[in-house]
């Protein structure tokens, strides 16, 4: 597999009049969960936040690594921001909701953005110890599930990222692929988050196609 080319991706390709939204009489907007893990790139989180706001509902989850680079401040304040503690604070007994359960009932689209190496790792692996991996555990892959992944260029381009690919390919998910650029390490190559403005552009675009087709889970 060449990771420059992966084989799972959505092609982000310029809006044209014929791609604009399908008037449509749904008593709702979209739900659209986002979530980011691990990486610096988690520092644009806030206007991923921002991009999807306008058009949809928007509810967001964030890993532990990834609070360092979120600065929760600048979030739009109609959007709640769920943590691992939410996850078990809001559990007391039995019969209680289940947080990642309720998140993924909720969400139409789900997009995890950025999605780190490590993430994408334990996504692979099948593993599930916070909440964000928990909520794709227990995803329902008859709704669309988006990752943009951001890492170094060499982890990029190392072997496991190529079967780790591989194995959420067959889950389902759609990469919105990495991009070529000076990273915040110092180094120049691909592996950069793709700009919040074409990860909204890309939902949008599959969104859209599914409403012409009468595709949308939405009601």
């Amino acid at each position: 597999m060449d990771l420059t080319t992966p084989r799972i991706r959505v092609d982000m390709e310029p809006m044209t009049s014929e791609m604009k939204p399908v008037q449509n009489n749904a008593p709702r907007r979209p739900r659209i969960l986002l979530a980011a893990s691990g990486s610096v790139a988690a520092i644009k989180f806030a206007n991923l936040c921002r991009s999807f706001t306008e058009w949809a509902e928007v509810k967001a989850v964030a890993t532990k690594a990834s609070l360092h680079f979120i600065d929760k401040a600048s979030l739009p304040e109609d959007v709640i921001l769920y943590t691992d503690e939410d996850e078990w604070s809001t559990w007391t007994k039995i019969g209680d909701s289940v947080l990642h359960i309720e998140l993924r009932r909720w969400a139409d689209i789900m997009i995890i953005a950025p999605l780190s190496a490590n993430t994408l790792g334990k996504i692979a692996g099948g593993l599930c110890d916070n909440l964000l991996t928990c909520i794709v555990r227990a995803w329902d892959y008859d709704k669309p599930l988006f990752v943009a992944p951001a890492m170094n260029t060499l982890m990029w381009n190392n072997p496991f990222t190529e079967k780790h690919l591989m194995v959420i390919d067959e889950l389902g998910i759609s990469l919105i692929p990495p991009v070529s650029k000076r990273l915040a390490c110092g180094d120049y190559g691909n592996g950069a988050m793709a700009e919040p403005s074409l990860i909204y552009q890309a939902v949008r675009i599959y969104y859209d196609a599914q409403l012409r087709s009468g595709g949308s889970n939405v009601s």
